[in-house]
């Protein structure tokens, strides 16, 4: 006897398929489940989610690290001996595993909120292994090498609090339906009052948070000091090649104060700009002096120094990503410099009565210059003509000698000492890395009349942050960019942000209980209308039979065999 299966009607269910394949390869109806997620796949559910926020922590990190990409490079440099962007490559693969951890998530929400089971694919195991793993060796290498960087986060979080707290009030909103839901389906009121309140307690965090948020641009207009004055650190390197003419010109073209430069001691004394030990990377020395690229600068003396070429390098490179900007004049400019001396440098500054820092490295035990450093370097400035009182002094060797030759020039220090030190060394300027200053160490130094210039600051977020926390000057690698910054990024009245604060808070608290009541709402409709269970695809089958017939498709009827006797 033949027992016939009465006739099935589904829709096609392309969204959910999609969901449950991608994520778990689950693409027919009949491997999906909505029994509990296995503890095996839970755990794989934190790990994901574990992956996901150190991956988010991660990204902003290198976004904001933006402002030393640099630096980055350069220490790079003096690892490998070889100049290229580091920073490219780890953008890039940051930015692909945070896509593919984000959409991860995604879809695991998706689950969740559709009542299906979690069930992770071994190959995105796989890749989230691998992420994780990345990720992990990427902050340990950091630290190691580049620790001070982590500072970067809470700095730029006096930029970016008050924005991603109303970004996180939002996320945590949405996911109000999701939590809704599971507390509506599940069955156990343990479950129910644990989700609750740990949903709760971030959200009630979320909304207190702001008392702990502190920006300095949350203030009063009228309590906004002058802008600082910007000098050009190795003139204007992005434009041009690090500590040449050309570069310290086109950093003067971008109205800075000031001129910033690294100075070394030739073999003959004559103090010459250059960041490096070695010329390798500034200049064509492996063209010019094949057997001595490795040897350190300060053992060349003048003469050999201006046969390199220090601007080819700039065109080849290309460290900035600025060449194809630069008209075919300033090409031609920039082909043409040589290596650029102190008294060069002084002179020009007295031209234009710019300020001028150095910082002065002394040369090795044996070079004949060992003892005679500082003399030689005060000869050059007197030499230049160029006003005391335009030259910041940096180096702690020897200032009761040089403030005995040279009384006009201005003390700086470059070690971070608290304001009566200062004084009693007769130091009026400090030169400090941005972060080894907060905004109560800038507000000491100012009351206490000391100069404080804070390096580098590249980016108008950290200008704004800085501006707004009182900083009389910065030194800057990119002049250009800050000159488009006449005025900080944000500035927000302590009112007005604790209006949008208070408004953010009570229009998510309004949604979540709308969306709390909404589901509740649902699911005692559907308990009353016969179903044993809140199942959500169960409902959309339900809706999906009363469409219309064209969007349906007929399953084959199942034919049943029975082997029993008649």
């Amino acid at each position: 006897m033949v027992k016939h299966q009465p006739l099935q009607v589904y829709e096609r269910q392309l969204c959910l398929s999609c969901i449950t394949g991608i994520y778990g390869c689950r693409w027919k109806r009949y491997q999906r489940s909505h029994d509990d997620t296995t503890k095996w796949e839970l755990l794989w559910s934190l790990i994901l989610l574990f992956t996901f926020c150190l991956l988010l922590v991660w990204f902003y990190f290198w976004w904001e690290a933006h402002n030393d990409y640099n630096e980055f490079n350069w220490f790079l440099y003096n690892r490998s001996g070889e100049w290229s962007d580091g920073t490219v490559p780890i953008l890039a693969t940051t930015a692909a595993g945070f896509t593919y951890i984000a959409f991860l998530m995604v879809l695991a929400l998706c689950h969740v909120a559709l009542g299906q089971q979690l069930n992770l694919h071994w190959l995105h195991k796989i890749g989230v292994t691998a992420a994780l793993l990345t990720t992990v060796a990427g902050v340990i290498s950091v630290n190691q090498t580049w620790g001070q960087e982590w500072d970067v986060i809470p700095i730029s979080l006096q930029a970016t609090g008050p924005f991603l707290h109303i970004g996180a009030v939002a996320a945590v909103t949405a996911l109000s339906w999701i939590v809704a839901g599971q507390v509506a389906r599940a069955e156990k009121t343990m479950f129910q009052v644990v989700v609750m309140l740990l949903y709760l307690s971030v959200l009630l965090g979320l909304y207190v948070l702001p008392l702990y948020i502190t920006s300095p641009c949350i203030m009063e207009p009228t309590s906004l000091g002058p802008r600082p004055d910007v000098i050009g650190r190795q003139g204007a390197p992005m434009l041009a090649p690090e500590n040449t003419l050309w570069s310290f010109q086109r950093a003067l073209q971008m109205n800075v104060t000031g001129l910033e430069a690294d100075v070394a001691i030739s073999e003959d004394g004559v103090p010459f700009l250059m960041h490096d030990r070695m010329l390798r990377r500034t200049t064509d020395v492996g063209k010019v002096f094949p057997d001595r690229q490795t040897e350190e600068a300060s053992f060349f003396n003048w003469t050999d120094l201006q046969q390199l070429n220090a601007g080819q390098w700039f065109l080849k490179d290309d460290p900035f990503w600025t060449v194809r900007s630069l008209s075919p004049h300033e090409k031609t400019l920039i082909a043409n410099q040589s290596v650029c001396s102190l008294e060069q440098l002084l002179k020009l500054a007295s031209y234009h009565n710019s300020t001028v820092v150095f910082r002065l490295r002394r040369p090795p035990a044996d070079h004949p210059c060992y003892y005679s450093w500082i003399n030689d370097t005060l000869q050059a400035v007197q030499r230049s003509g160029v006003p005391q009182g335009l030259v910041m002094w940096t180096p702690d060797e020897h200032r009761a000698q040089v403030r005995q030759l040279l009384p006009g020039l201005i003390q700086t220090s470059v070690e971070k000492l608290t304001p009566q030190s200062l004084h009693r060394s007769g130091i009026s300027r400090l030169l400090l890395r941005y972060n080894q200053a907060n905004a109560q160490d800038i507000s000491d130094f100012s009351e206490s009349h000391v100069n404080l210039t804070l390096y580098t600051v590249n980016q108008p977020w950290l200008f704004s942050v800085l501006w707004c926390s009182g900083v009389s000057s910065v030194s800057s690698e990119a002049p250009h960019v800050l000159k488009k910054v006449p005025y900080p990024v944000w500035l927000m009245r302590p009112n007005e942000y604790c209006l949008m604060w208070v408004s953010a808070d009570l229009i998510s608290f309004a949604v979540v209980v709308g969306i709390f009541v909404l589901q509740n709402y649902h699911m005692i409709r559907y308990r009353m209308s016969g179903m044993r269970s809140y199942n959500p695809e169960q409902i959309m089958l339900s809706a999906a039979v009363r469409r219309s017939s064209r969007d349906m498709s007929v399953m084959k009827e199942k034919l049943i065999f029975s082997g029993q006797p008649q």
